[in-house]
């Protein structure tokens, strides 16, 4: 009994150990393998934070490398595929520069290379109250309102524009090297005929920005408000009472004729007569006196 518990022992420790060398093996292959090789290639990004309007150089750009497995729509590999060119909107550190961000080669730097066709940059005077306190930054989007007096209805206050971008707010974008200067405009960006009704509005009253939220694009069309209906003013403030007297009622009018029973031969009769006024010689309502 005893040789058989051990020849069991032993074969059991033999399976065992078996195993376990194949698991060793196995797991030896597995680390000596050679890691999968990871193809990459050259994205351009921002070397630094860049304003809105910078012509790039090659100093704020840098190279990072990127999978190749998972390109990024229209990136560029080569900083000097971007020199030269304007940004059309502010990136930040490390963000790829891509095409879309790009203003045309030819459109230059500063300000109007962010400007897109068919649109227009207007600047209005603003401080820090009509700024909304400072919150109106480039990127934000803006109702217009201006406020000015009629010949009719007095003061009032009309939404002109709704839902317009601001390029630069509190600062002026150089053409040379897009370096910002603090002047107290805000620039919007605006159709032809909205630069007009902008000019207009700017010209007859007083701007006033309101700020919205950017994926609130609804077009509320909101009616003009008059300073008499914020006041309470809506109709006239009611005067003194006045007692008026009820106008006389007309003497109620006189017969124009009377009437005589006459009774002859057993016949009656009814006449009528006109009557006269005494006063000029006419029939005054009494019969006719007999002599």
């Amino acid at each position: 009994m005893d040789r058989n518990r051990m020849t069991i022992g032993l074969g059991i420790a033999v399976v065992v150990g078996l195993l376990f060398a194949i698991f060793v093996y196995h797991e030896f292959k597995l680390a000596s393998a050679p890691a999968p090789v990871i193809v990459m290639k050259q994205m351009v990004v921002a070397s630094g934070p860049l304003p809105l309007g910078t012509r790039l150089t090659a100093k704020d750009l840098r190279i990072i490398p990127w999978p190749s497995s998972a390109p990024v729509a229209n990136m560029f590999s080569r900083p000097e595929d971007c020199v030269n060119r304007a940004l059309i909107t502010s990136v930040a550190e490390n963000e790829p520069i891509l095409e879309s961000k790009l203003a045309p080669v030819a459109a230059g730097g500063g300000l109007a290379a962010t400007i897109p066709e068919g649109m227009r940059a207007f600047s209005v005077s603003v401080n820090e109250v009509i700024a909304v306190a400072g919150f109106v930054t480039p990127g934000s989007m803006v109702d217009v309102l201006t406020t000015g007096t009629t010949k009719d209805n007095g003061n009032i206050t009309r939404t002109v524009l709704e839902n317009v971008r601001v390029l630069a707010s509190n600062q002026k974008i150089e053409n040379s090297n897009g370096k910002p200067i603090g002047v107290t405009v805000t620039t919007l960006l605006v159709t032809p005929q909205d630069a007009a009704k902008l000019a207009m509005a700017s010209n007859s009253g007083k701007i006033q920005l309101a700020l919205r939220n950017t994926i609130d694009t609804q077009t509320v069309e909101p009616p003009p408000v008059l300073q008499a209906s914020i006041f309470g003013l809506d109709s006239a403030p009611p005067g003194p009472e006045r007692h008026v007297s009820a106008a006389p009622k007309p003497p109620a009018p006189v017969a124009s004729s009377y009437a005589v029973e006459i009774i002859a031969g057993g016949k009656r009769e009814t006449k009528n007569f006109p009557t006269t006024d005494q006063s000029n010689g006419e029939s005054n309502g009494q019969p006719p006196q007999s002599h």
